[in-house]
């Protein structure tokens, strides 16, 4: 395990039952952070079944603190600069500071065709997928300078270093993600800033189930066929885990990764990266 004892970071987009945000959470504060578990207010359905935002990071938080960690769970829409300014006074009334930033919320809506992505489609992925980061990493790193040094660690995508079919603004955006953490790497290296990009694969998510089930009836196919054929891509054969982005974030946000910055870190499985 990853030695995070007295650090405190902010995962945003941690509500989803089945998501990479609740993954990462849970790792860091068994790891010793405490979290600050973050997601928009409101409702979403998965399989006609609708779930209660804030009722799931209430819940993830109340599982963090009865395994012995500490969590906090705080509303936040990242497109709302007036939001992010609120949860990050939040967090920083009860615990003083961030030290580890993971952006982590993301969208797939909107996702089509290129010939079929309208300006709507653009402007909802490039506000939820990139503006998003932009705007809580430059409300960091002013006081992550102050005290020395900090990490950011932005969630891409294999779409940020290659290209599949029916994901056009998405992949747009998270190679600009990719671009970005590089950026950072760059400028706030001598403040003692790190940021990377953590690229996942095919997790076994709610929102990857969902290209699935999208990409199947695109087809006309069954979703288990579908998979066989995405699956058959990767070296592995298989699609990953939540858990197994989550330790590659423990990995950058703690002393192991104190000398990396500005990668790109694939958790694939060997997934190749199209064109």
């Amino acid at each position: 395990m990853t030695d995070l004892s007295g650090k405190v970071a902010l995962v945003t987009g941690a509500s989803a039952p089945r998501g990479i945000g609740q993954a990462i959470a849970r790792r860091l504060a068994a790891d010793g952070a405490a979290v600050v578990v973050t997601d928009m207010a409101g409702t979403f359905c998965v399989e006609d079944r609708t779930y209660d935002r804030m009722e799931l990071l209430t819940g993830l938080a109340g599982e963090i603190a009865a395994a012995g960690g500490t969590a906090l769970a705080l509303p936040l829409d990242v497109t709302r600069a007036d939001d992010i300014a609120r949860c990050l006074d939040a967090a920083r009334e009860r615990f003083g500071t961030i030290d580890i930033l993971v952006n982590n919320a993301g969208s797939l809506a909107g996702a089509a065709d290129f010939m079929e992505t309208t300006p709507d489609h653009w402007e909802s992925s490039f506000q939820i997928n990139l503006l998003g980061p932009v705007r809580l990493c430059q409300a960091v790193i002013p006081a992550m300078r102050a005290a020395g040094g900090g990490r950011i660690i932005n969630i891409g995508s294999t779409g940020s270093l290659g290209a599949e079919p029916g994901f056009g603004a998405y992949t747009a955006m998270k190679h600009a993600i990719a671009a970005l953490s590089k950026t950072i790497a760059a400028e706030e290296g001598k403040h003692g800033i790190l940021c990377n990009t953590v690229c996942p694969g095919f997790i076994m998510t709610d929102m990857h189930m969902a290209a699935n089930r999208r990409l199947a009836a695109e087809a006309g196919i069954g979703v288990e066929e579908m998979q066989a054929r995405r699956y058959a891509t990767v070296a592995t054969r298989s699609a990953g885990q939540p858990e197994d982005v989550a330790a590659a974030v423990a990995y950058l946000a703690g002393p192991q990764g104190r000398y990396v910055t500005g990668i790109n870190l694939p958790v694939s499985g060997g997934v190749p990266y199209g064109i």
